[in-house]
């Protein structure tokens, strides 16, 4: 099969598409023929080795892979070949604390593609039966591919973890990112006075039309000002925070009395500062999230079939453009998501 793979930590140009072996499915597992995959920015820091995830090289990136099933291995049982699906991005060992007490998502021996495991930058993949999501007739291939991490991790932020309410302000930092232009739409269902920041006007012009009241230029201004007069001078009382750095920084000031800033990344830098007693005279919160539970992911997935969540595809690009793909995500060109398509 033909595949794309890291054979050293690097910039684009380390991607080789190239053949490589055909994936054989053991006991409770099946070949998947990957009609699309998702690119997420995990997949940038785990080719160029910022991520501190060890990998064994040669190896084939890709959390987000869509496709028919095309072969069954023993043991198998409830799917057929054919079946349109998508593997979850990871599966649970079902019997460590975590996953006892139902936070499966934190799960110590969590498996993951593109991470752990072979992922979807390739024409085939391996998948226990048991992650198959099967997917409706007109969800296309693209959707599902850009569907699970960015929608399920903003679901799981705003509602498991900021508890967000109907009529609450959220402050979405970079909402033309994948994960944020999901955050503005679930935040939208949610009935949230949305204030979105992003780098370009179209991107802004885009936010707003997806349901944002208040759009920000990062670029042309410091957002927290911005926020302030938007708001009175009482702040947000939700930040939906995936930057780090001085914007995670400026996100705590943007919080009002009993605001909650959710985390789940920090690609501008990952070590920052806080005003502790401006945290503590407010009663903020800070609130890490990691990834999403099963059970919030098959709800996005179904939203999704429902029509109420609609992935956004910036570009799908054939799997041998990989690398201008991964360009792509590392210039912050794209609105909402980039699929490849092997």
């Amino acid at each position: 099969m033909k595949a794309l793979r890291i054979h050293g930590y690097g910039g684009p140009e380390v991607l080789r598409y190239e053949d490589a072996p055909d994936p054989e499915p053991g006991h409770g597992e099946v070949i998947v023929r990957v009609r699309a995959c998702g690119m997420n920015h995990l997949d940038l820091d785990l080719r160029d080795g910022s991520s501190r995830i060890p990998l064994e090289l040669p190896f084939i990136p890709g959390l987000e892979p869509a496709g028919e099933v095309e072969a069954l291995g023993p043991g198998v049982s409830g799917v057929k070949v054919g079946d349109r699906v998508a593997p979850t991005f990871y599966y649970v060992c079902g019997h460590c604390p975590q996953c006892k007490a139902g936070r499966e998502n934190l799960c110590a021996n969590n498996q993951m593609f593109g991470v752990t495991r072979p992922g979807g930058y390739a024409e085939r993949v391996v998948a226990p039966a048991s992650t198959l999501l099967k997917l409706a007739d007109h969800v296309s291939f693209d959707q599902a591919a850009a569907t699970q991490v960015a929608f399920g991790t903003a679901f799981h932020m705003l509602i498991g973890r900021a508890k967000a309410q109907a009529g609450e302000t959220v402050l979405v930092q970079a909402a033309g990112s994948g994960i944020g232009s999901a955050a503005v739409q679930i935040a939208s269902q949610l009935g949230l006075r949305i204030i979105a920041t992003a780098g370009s006007q179209a991107k802004l012009e885009q936010a707003l039309a997806m349901g944002a009241q208040h759009a920000i230029n990062y670029r042309d201004e410091a957002f927290l000002p911005r926020v302030m007069e938007i708001t009175a001078g009482k702040g947000v009382d939700i930040v939906f925070e995936h930057v780090g750095g001085e914007v995670f920084t400026n996100s705590v000031a943007a919080l009002a009395i009993g605001g909650r800033l959710v985390t789940c990344g920090a690609h501008a830098g990952e070590v920052t500062s806080i005003d502790i007693i401006e945290l503590f005279r407010k009663e903020a919160s800070v609130l890490g999230s990691y990834t999403t539970s099963m059970l919030e992911l098959r709800q996005v997935m179904l939203l999704v079939e429902l029509g109420k969540l609609k992935p956004v595809i910036h570009r799908a690009l054939p799997l041998a453009e990989g690398a201008q793909a991964h360009k792509i995500l590392a210039n912050r060109e794209h609105f909402g998501k980039v699929v490849l398509n092997p």
